[in-house]
C-alpha cells in the first residue's frame, strides 16, 4: 500500500492518518521503513515525509506511537539498523535527525538505552572505524538535543568512551570531527567532567592535542574547538593542556616551546588562517586560558609570539572576532612580560586603527571593550619602553580619544575620559615635536563633556559657601547615592584627565626638546609650544573646570572627587610659573582657604583619607607661600620664608578643625596649654590662613568673634612671655585692624600689649602691612599713633606704588584698600597733629614719598575748607624755608628734591583761599623768603621756580590793594629775582619752537609764569609808582616777532607774552621797570627806520609792525573760534584794544584808520559763522564795542545794533557767563555814551538790560580769580579786565 494513500488500506484505521498535504498514513510508513525490499528512494521519501510529520505534527505523532513500546522500539531498531546499512551521506543525515527528533518527542529513557545498548553492539561488532561515523554522529547529536543523555552515557555504558579514543586514532577527520562532538557533549556535563577527568588527564589530553594540531577541514577544527572551549572551562582540564608541570625557568625559556605541540602554538597556528569563525574560537579559547591565571598561564602565549598576531586579527570586519581579541589582550595586558616583549608597541598601531573602524559601528559593548583595552595598555606600559614610535600614530590615537568622548552614549564617553587619562604621559607623548594643539582640542573636548552632563548651577555662591551649605543642610544631603554615581565617576575620571595633563606640562618644562615645535619655520612664532598649552590648562581650568566643580558640590561632595580636584589645582601652581601669584589671588579671593578648611574638618578628622587630607595640605602650603611672595615683596626675607615654609609643612596635616573649634583654640588661655607646641603650630597655622583669606576678600570667620579672639592671643602670649615671629605678629595685627570696626574698642591693657610687643620689634617694617584699616587702627589710638604714627605713616606712602601697581597686574577684583588715600582723610580732619607729621615726610623723606603726601594734602586741602590748617600749613612751610635757606648753599638747594614738592604744596594752600584775603607777617616772611630762594635758581631750574613763580604771582593778585602794594614792593627789591626773570624771558627766543604746539612742557610753563609776573610787576608798579632798584630790558622786536611769527607756540605762553606786550602798551613804553632795546638796529621791512611823520608819532611802534601785529591778532581770534580758548580770545580781544587805545594817543588818524579797516567786517563775519552763531559771545561783543568807540560805521551798523538789543532781550541774562555779561554791559554803556542814533523804545530796552545787569554783577557768586593751567598759575580778571 502507498505510504501516501489519502484514506485507510491494508487494513489501518483511519486514525493512523496523519493531517499532512498529502496525508500520511503512519502505519503505512513504518511498515515501508521496515520493508527489506523497498526501494532507498522509497524509504528516503517516506522518511522525508516522517520527518516533516515530527516537525509539524508532532502531537499526533506521539499519541499514535506512545502507547505500543514495541512499535517504537521496533521503529527506533530499523532506524538504527538501517544507519549502517545505506552508505548515501544524505539518507544518514535524515535517518539520523528522524531518531533525534522521534526520541526527543517520545520523551524515554527506555529508548535512549536501548540506542545505547545497540550502539555499543555496532561499535564492538564493526569491522572498521569507518562503520562507526554513524554511531558517533547519533550519538553526539542525541548528546546535544537532550540534556541528561551525556550523564547517562558516562554513568551506564562508560566503555563506549574507549571507542571515542580508537576514533580519534583512525585517519578520518570526519570520524575524529564526529567524536570530538561527542566529547564536547560529554564535558559540558557536570557528571562527564567529573568522570572522565582521569581519562583526559591519562589518554585522551596528548591525543586530542595532537589531533587538533594537525586538523586539516574546517569541520574538525572546529569540533576540536569547541571541545576544547569545555574543557577550559575547568582549571584543572587548563592546567594539564598547558603543562602545568614546567618549571618557571623552562617557561621563560622559549626554546622549550619548540619541537612540542602544546596549545599557545596549536591556537596560534589557527590565528594564521584566514578564516574569521576559526580566528574568533581560537582567540575565545586564548582567553579561556587566561582568565583562570593570566601570571600562570601568559607568558606561554607570549613566548609563542601570539600576540603578534591577535593584534594582525584587529584588521578584519567581524566584530566576534574583535570582541574576542580585544578579550584576549585585554588579559594579556595584567603580564609584564606582554609589554617587555614590546608587543603593544608593535599593536598599538592596529589597535587604534581598530578603533577607528569600529567607532561607526553601533556596537557600544564592543566600543568600550577596545577603549578599555586600550586604557590598560596605556596605564601599564613601562616608562622605559616608548609606546608611540611614529607622531602619526600617536596624532591618530587624539583623533580616536576625541571621536569616542563626543560619542552620544554615556558609558563610552566614561571609558573614554579614562584612556585619555592614561594617554596623558609623557613617555607617550615625548616624541617630538609634542601635539600640543591637538591635546588642547582634546582636553577641551573632555572638559565641555562632563560641563554639559552636569546639571546648571542653580546659583552663583563661592566655593566655601557651596561646601557649607551642603555640610550644613539636612543629613540625607550628604548620602552620595542622590548624585547620580556614574556621574560623580565621569567628573573624577575627567579630573584625573585634567590632573594628568598638568603634571605633563610640569614635566615637560625640564625637557628642551618639548619647549616648543622644533620643526618651526625660520622667522616663523608656533602656537604649538609648551608655553601656550600652559597658559590654555591655567584658562580652561578658571572657565570650566573650577565652574565644573563647584556646580557639582551643590548637590555633593565626594573624598575622591576632591582629592584629585585639589592636587590639580595645587600643580596648576607650578605649569605656569609666571601667573603663580595672580592665579593664588584669585583662589584665595574665591573662598578657596574656606573651601579646603571646610574639606579637612568634615572629611580628614581621626585620619580619615589621608589622600585628601595631604591634597589639601599641600595645597594650603603651595598657596600661602605664594600669596606671601606675591605681597610681602618689600620685605621677603630668605629665613622668614623658611620659617613660615616648616610652620605649614608641620602644622597643616594635623590641622582639621572646623572654624568654630580653631577660634576656641586661638583664644585658649590656660596655662598648660600655652606649653604645648603643638597648640602653638596649630594657633599660628590659622592666624596665617586666616590672614591670607582676610586680605583678599574672604572673611569666613564672624568678625566681633575674631577680633576677640585674635586679642586674647595676644594677651595670652604676652602674659606667658611667648613672643610669636613677625610675621605672626603682622598676621595678627592686621586680623584686629580689619575686624576692629565689628568688635569694641581695646582697652588700655590690650594696647599696652600691642605697644610692648611693636616695641620689642627692631623695625615696625617687619609687622606691616599696607592696608587702609591698618593705618586707621594705629592712628585711631593715641597710644599707639604717638609711638608709631611717624613710622606708620612713612611706610604708609613708601609702599604706596608698588603694591598699586601690583593689584592692578594682578587683574582681580579683590578690594580697594591697596590703592585709596581716603582712608586717611577722615582722620585728618579729625587729628591736625598727624599734618605736622606729614610735612615732616615731605621734608626727611624721598621725592616719591614727598610727592604722594602732596597729593594726600591737596585732596584734603579740595575737601576741606579749614582755614586754621591752612594757617598751620603756612607757618610750617615758613620755618621749614627759613631752615633750609640758611643751612643751604644754592647748589645744596639745587640738589634738593623735596624742595620743589614743599614749594608746589606752599602754592595749593595759598591757591586754597579762593577770596581776596590781606596778607599777614607769615605771608611776607615767605614771599620773602620765596623770592631769595627765586633768586639763588637757574633758568634752568624749572622744579624750584615754577611752584615760586606761581606762589609770586597769586600774592600780588589774591589781596587787597594795601598788601598788593607792600608784595610789589618787596619784589622789586630784591634784584636778584629781577635778574632771573630777564634771563627767564630771554630763553623765549633761544627756545626752538616744540613739535606739537597743544603740548606744555615743564620749560615753556615757567616762561609763561615768568612773562605773566613781570607783566603783574609792570602795571603794579606804575599803579603804585613803587621804587625800582633793577630794570628789565628787552627787545620790543623780539617781543612782536613772538606774537606775529607764532611757530607753534603753546597757547598759554601766547596769552602771557600778549598780556605783557598789552602792559606796556597801556604804559606807552614808559614803565620804569621796563627798558625798551633794540628798535634802531633792527633789520628787515619788519623795522623800519622811523622815515615818516607816521612812524615817529607810534614810536617806538612802526606803521608796518602795527599793521602786521593787528593781522596777527585777528589771526588769532580765527585760530580760537577753532580751537574754542576763552582765554587766549579774551586776552587778544584786550590786547587789541589796549593797542587801539594807544594809536589813538599817539595819532588819531591812524588810530580811526586802524579801527575801520574793512577786514574787521570780515572778521566779525567768521566769528558769527562758527559755532554758536549769535552776537552774545564776549569777544564779539568786546569788538563791537571797539567799534563804536572809535565810530567805524563801516563795519558796525543800525542792523547789527538792534539785532544785538533782540538777542540780549530774549536771552536769560542769569544764565550767561561772567565774561558774556561783562561785555555785554560795556557795548551797552557805549551805545549811550557814544550817542548813537537808536529809537525811544531801543533806548529803553538798552536801560532796563543795563539795570538786570548791574543786578545780576551785584548778586552774582565770585569765582576764584586765580587757578592752576597745567602747573601755571592764571589771575583770570589780569587776563580778561
Amino acid at each position: 500500500m502507498a505510504a501516501g494513500c489519502a484514506r485507510p488500506c491494508g487494513g489501518h484505521e483511519a486514525r493512523w492518518v496523519l493531517p499532512l498535504r498529502p496525508p500520511l498514513c503512519l502505519a503505512c510508513a513504518v511498515e515501508t521503513l521496515g520493508d527489506g525490499s523497498a526501494s532507498l528512494v522509497r524509504k528516503k521519501h517516506v522518511l522525508s515525509r516522517l520527518h516533516d510529520a515530527l516537525a509539524w505534527q508532532a502531537l499526533p505523532v506521539v499519541q499514535l506511537l506512545a502507547p505500543d513500546e514495541r512499535v517504537c522500539i521496533h521503529l527506533i531498531g530499523t532506524l538504527f539498523g538501517m544507519l549502517h546499512t545505506v552508505e548515501d551521506s544524505g539518507a544518514l543525515d535524515l535517518f539520523v535527525e528522524v531518531v533525534v527528533r522521534l526520541v526527543v518527542e517520545l520523551k524515554s529513557e527506555l529508548y535512549l538505552r536501548c540506542i545505547l545498548d545497540e550502539s555499543q553492539k555496532e561499535l564492538c561488532k564493526a569491522s572498521t572505524m569507518r562503520g562507526s561515523l554513524p554511531t558517533f554522529t547519533l550519538l553526539g547529536k542525541l548528546a546535544d538535543a537532550i540534556p541528561g543523555f551525556a550523564d547517562v552515557l558516562v554513568v551506564e555504558h562508560s566503555n563506549l568512551v574507549d571507542h571515542l579514543l580508537m576514533g580519534l586514532t583512525y585517519p578520518n577527520e570526519g570520524i575524529k570531527a564526529a567524536v570530538c562532538y561527542l566529547y564536547g557533549k560529554l564535558y559540558s556535563s557536570p557528571v562527564g567532567t567529573e568522570r572522565l577527568s582521569t581519562h583526559f588527564e591519562e589518554r585522551l589530553c596528548g591525543l586530542f592535542l595532537n589531533t587538533l594540531g594537525r586538523a586539516q577541514t574546517k569541520e574538525l577544527q572546529v569540533n576540536c574547538l569547541g571541545l576544547l572551549k569545555e574543557l577550559l572551562k575547568s582549571e584543572h582540564f587548563v592546567s594539564i593542556l598547558m603543562n602545568n608541570s614546567k618549571t618557571e625557568e623552562e617557561s621563560e625559556n622559549p626554546d622549550f616551546l619548540e619541537g612540542e605541540n602544546p596549545l599557545p602554538l596549536v591556537l596560534k597556528k589557527l590565528l594564521l588562517t584566514r578564516d574569521e569563525t576559526l580566528q574568533a574560537a581560537s582567540s575565545h579559547c586564548v582567553a579561556a586560558v587566561l582568565v583562570h591565571s593570566p601570571s600562570r598561564y601568559a607568558p606561554a602565549f607570549i613566548h609563542a609570539d601570539v600576540p603578534e598576531f591577535l593584534f594582525e586579527c584587529l584588521s578584519c570586519n567581524s566584530e566576534i572576532l574583535i570582541w574576542s581579541v580585544y578579550c584576549c589582550l585585554l588579559l594579556l595586558t595584567e603580564e609584564r612580560l606582554f609589554f617587555s616583549k614590546c608587543h603593544t608597541v608593535y599593536g598599538v598601531e592596529s589597535l587604534v586603527r581598530s578603533l577607528q573602524d569600529v567607532l561607526p559601528l553601533n556596537n557600544v559593548e564592543l566600543h568600550k571593550q577596545g577603549l578599555l583595552l586600550f586604557t590598560e595598555i596605556l596605564k601599564r606600559q613601562p616608562v622605559e619602553i616608548k609606546l608611540f614610535t611614529n607622531r602619526g600614530v600617536c596624532i591618530e590615537a587624539i583623533d580616536v580619544l576625541m571621536e569616542t568622548v563626543n560619542c552620544p552614549v554615556l558609558e563610552v564617553v566614561v571609558e573614554a575620559v579614562r584612556a585619555v587619562a592614561a594617554f596623558l604621559r609623557k613617555d607617550h607623548l615625548s616624541s617630538p615635536p609634542v601635539p600640543y594643539e591637538e591635546l588642547q582640542k582634546l582636553l577641551e573636548a573632555v572638559l565641555r563633556r562632563c560641563a554639559d552632563l552636569s546639571p546648571s548651577q542653580s546659583s552663583k555662591m563661592h566655593a566655601g559657601d557651596l561646601l557649607f551649605s551642603v555640610s550644613r543642610s539636612h543629613p540625607a544631603n550628604r548620602n552620595l547615592s542622590r548624585v547620580p554615581q556614574r556621574q560623580g565617576q565621569f567628573l573624577l575620571n575627567t579630573l584625573e584627565s585634567f590632573r594628568n595633563a598638568c603634571r605633563l606640562a610640569v614635566e615637560f618644562q625640564s625637557d628642551p626638546m618639548a619647549q616648543e615645535n622644533a620643526f618651526t619655520a625660520p622667522n616663523s612664532k608656533s602656537k604649538d609650544t609648551l608655553s601656550n598649552f600652559s597658559e590654555f590648562l591655567l584658562r580652561i581650568c578658571d572657565s570650566l573646570c573650577i565652574p565644573m566643580v563647584m556646580n557639582y558640590l551643590e548637590r555633593a561632595v565626594s573624598p575622591s572627587v576632591m582629592e584629585v580636584f585639589i592636587s590639580t589645582l595645587n600643580t596648576l601652581f607650578t605649569v605656569v610659573p609666571n601667573m603663580r601669584n595672580k592665579f593664588s589671588k584669585k583662589l584665595a579671593s574665591s573662598s578657596f582657604i574656606r573651601l579646603t578648611l571646610e574639606l579637612k574638618a568634615r572629611f580628614c578628622s581621626v585620619q580619615s583619607n589621608p589622600a585628601l587630607n595631604q591634597a589639601c595640605s599641600s595645597f594650603l602650603f603651595s598657596l600661602c607661600l605664594n600669596l606671601y611672595s606675591s605681597t610681602e615683596k618689600e620685605r621677603t626675607s630668605s629665613q622668614e620664608e623658611q620659617e613660615m615654609s616648616e610652620l605649614l609643612q608641620k602644622g597643616l596635616p594635623q590641622f582639621n578643625y572646623t572654624v568654630a573649634e580653631s577660634l576656641l583654640l586661638l583664644a585658649e588661655t590656660l596655662e598648660p596649654f600655652s606649653l604645648d607646641p603643638s597648640l602653638c603650630s596649630h594657633q599660628h597655622c590659622f592666624i596665617l590662613l586666616l590672614y591670607f583669606a582676610y586680605s583678599l576678600g574672604d572673611r569666613f570667620v564672624p568678625e566681633a568673634e575674631l577680633f576677640l579672639a585674635i586679642r586674647n592671643f595676644l594677651l595670652s602670649a604676652q602674659d606667658h612671655g611667648d613672643c610669636p615671629p613677625p610675621y605672626i605678629l603682622r598676621a595678627a595685627l592686621y586680623l584686629l585692624a580689619v575686624c576692629q570696626d565689628k568688635g569694641k574698642a581695646l582697652d588700655l591693657r590690650s594696647l599696652c600689649t600691642i605697644r610692648r610687643i611693636l616695641d620689642n620689634l627692631p623695625d615696625l617694617s617687619l609687622v606691616y602691612v599696607h592696608c587702609p584699616l591698618l593705618l586707621k587702627f594705629l592712628l585711631r589710638y593715641p597710644e599707639l599713633m604717638g609711638r608709631f604714627g611717624h613710622q606708620v605713616l612713612q611706610l604708609w606712602f613708601s609702599w604706596g606704588d608698588c603694591k598699586q601697581t601690583e593689584t592692578e597686574e594682578a587683574g582681580f577684583s579683590v578690594s580697594d584698600q591697596l590703592n585709596s588715600a581716603d582712608p586717611l582723610l577722615p582722620i585728618l580732619k579729625s587729628n591736625s597733629s598727624i599734618l605736622l607729621i606729614l610735612l615732616d615726610l615731605v621734608c626727611s623723606s624721598s621725592v616719591e614719598v614727598a610727592w604722594k603726601v602732596l597729593m594726600t594734602l591737596r585732596t584734603f586741602l579740595e575737601r576741606n575748607e579749614d582755614v586754621l590748617v591752612c594757617d598751620l600749613l603756612r607757618s610750617q612751610f615758613l620755618q621749614i624755608l627759613q631752615q633750609l635757606l640758611v643751612e643751604s648753599s644754592s647748589a645744596s638747594l639745587q640738589a634738593n628734591r623735596n624742595l620743589p614738592v614743599l614749594l608746589s604744596l606752599l602754592f595749593l594752600v595759598q591757591l586754597r583761599s579762593k577770596g581776596v584775603r590781606e596778607l599777614d607777617s607769615t605771608d611776607f616772611k615767605l614771599l620773602h623768603q620765596v623770592s631769595n630762594l627765586c633768586g639763588k635758581c637757574r633758568p634752568r631750574d624749572a622744579d624750584l621756580l615754577q611752584p615760586s613763580l606761581n606762589f609770586l604771582y597769586w600774592s600780588l593778585h589774591q589781596t587787597t590793594p594795601c598788601s598788593q602794594q607792600r608784595a610789589v614792593a618787596v619784589l622789586l627789591s630784591n634784584v636778584s629775582l629781577l635778574e632771573l626773570l630777564q634771563k627767564v624771558l630771554e630763553c623765549t627766543w633761544l627756545r626752538s619752537p616744540p613739535s606739537q604746539p597743544a603740548y606744555l612742557s615743564p620749560e615753556d610753563a615757567l616762561l609763561c609764569s615768568g612773562w605773566l609776573l613781570v607783566a603783574s610787576l609792570l602795571l603794579y608798579q606804575h599803579r603804585y609808582n613803587t621804587e625800582v632798584h633793577q630794570t628789565l630790558s628787552l627787545d620790543l622786536t623780539e617781543v612782536l616777532n613772538a606774537v606775529i611769527f607764532r611757530k607753534k607756540k603753546p597757547i598759554l605762553l601766547l596769552v602771557s607774552i600778549v598780556q605783557f606786550l598789552r602792559a606796556v602798551l597801556r604804559q606807552n613804553f614808559s614803565s620804569s621797570l621796563l627798558v625798551i632795546v633794540g628798535q634802531n638796529t633792527a633789520q628787515g621791512a619788519m623795522q623800519p627806520q622811523p622815515s615818516s611823520l607816521q612812524d615817529a608819532a607810534l614810536h617806538p611802534l612802526a606803521m608796518a609792525q602795527v599793521f602786521s601785529l593787528v593781522v596777527s591778532l585777528q589771526n588769532l581770534l580765527v585760530h580760537v573760534q577753532l580751537q574754542k580758548d576763552l582765554l587766549l580770545s579774551q586776552a587778544v580781544v584786550a590786547c587789541l584794544e589796549t593797542l587801539v587805545e594807544y594809536l589813538y594817543v599817539k595819532n588819531q588818524d591812524v588810530a580811526l584808520h586802524v579801527a575801520s579797516q574793512p577786514w574787521h567786517r570780515f572778521l566779525l563775519f567768521t566769528l558769527l559763522n562758527g559755532g554758536q552763531k549769535s552776537f552774545l559771545q564776549p569777544e564779539v561783543l568786546r569788538l563791537m564795542t571797539l567799534f563804536l568807540r572809535y565810530q567805524s560805521s563801516n563795519i558796525i551798523s543800525q542792523k547789527e545794533i538792534t539785532q544785538i538789543l533782540q538777542e540780549a532781550t530774549e536771552a536769560n541774562l542769569a544764565e550767561l557767563p561772567e565774561a558774556t555779561s561783562r561785555a555785554l554791559h560795556l557795548f551797552l554803556c557805549q551805545i549811550q555814551s557814544s550817542h548813537c542814533q537808536v529809537e525811544p523804545v531801543q533806548s529803553e530796552t538798552i536801560q532796563t538790560l543795563l539795570e538786570c545787569l548791574l543786578g545780576q554783577r551785584s548778586a552774582c557768586v565770585k569765582h576764584q580769580d586765580v587757578v592752576c593751567l597745567g602747573s601755571v598759575a592764571v589771575s583770570l580778571s589780569h587776563i580778561g579786565d
